[in-house]
């Protein structure tokens, strides 16, 4: 059982990740958000650092999935090698943030390498709103989150609308994290686990 957590920047993605995580017995496997060393710089100076920082994103997610996730038997994803690309870089690259060039060489690499990855048995995509996500970037006190402007939070929403409307490698369930206060609250927390197992999540039946 392979299950990935999608959803933006403080979309309540990783804390979902951990609670599947201990619920359903899976291996979690977290973003390497505090790794990148380009990643403050990045929000200092989009246009110089977003290359370098898309790309340090793209190696570490296929190191993990060709290292843990492909071979796992049972693990729960926080980010997808596939939001990285249709979201996050098109984005950069869409506001001209990374050049043409640039965006061909990182595309290329994630073509290259996408066709050796293991799709997932279940997408949870989080979706949040403005409000939500801003929210969650105060109480996660990264500094350089705070500065980010909602027209950049807002546009990634728009692409990962897009996404995951298209997406169809694995069966895709919705989190609607402006409704579910699942890290809070018990009753919404089951709430959001009886979604889940009701397309497929199950506990091991043996551990």
């Amino acid at each position: 059982m392979y299950v990935a957590v999608a959803g933006t920047i403080g979309a309540g993605k990783s804390t979902l990740t951990r609670l599947l995580a201990e619920r359903y017995h899976l291996l979690p496997l977290y973003e390497a958000v505090d790794q990148n060393p380009y990643l403050s710089d990045f929000y200092a100076d989009m246009r110089r650092w977003a290359f370098h920082s898309q790309m340090f994103f793209l190696a570490t997610r296929l190191e993990q999935h060709l290292s843990q996730v492909n071979p796992a038997e049972r693990i729960v994803q926080d980010r997808t090698v596939d939001e990285d690309a249709n979201v996050f870089a098109r984005a950069l690259f869409e506001d001209g943030m990374i050049d043409a060039r640039d965006f061909e060489v990182y595309s290329r690499t994630y073509r290259a390498v996408r066709r050796a990855l293991r799709a997932p048995d279940l997408l949870v995509y989080v979706r949040a709103g403005l409000e939500t996500v801003k929210r969650h970037i105060e109480v996660r006190g990264r500094g350089f989150e705070r500065d980010v402007p909602d027209a950049y939070l807002l546009r990634l929403q728009g692409l990962y609308e897009s996404w995951a409307e298209g997406f169809d490698a694995a069966p895709l369930v919705v989190v609607d994290a402006d409704r579910y206060d699942f890290v809070h609250s018990s009753d919404d927390r089951e709430e959001v686990f009886d979604l889940l197992e009701r397309n497929g999540l199950a506990e091991p039946v043996m551990r």
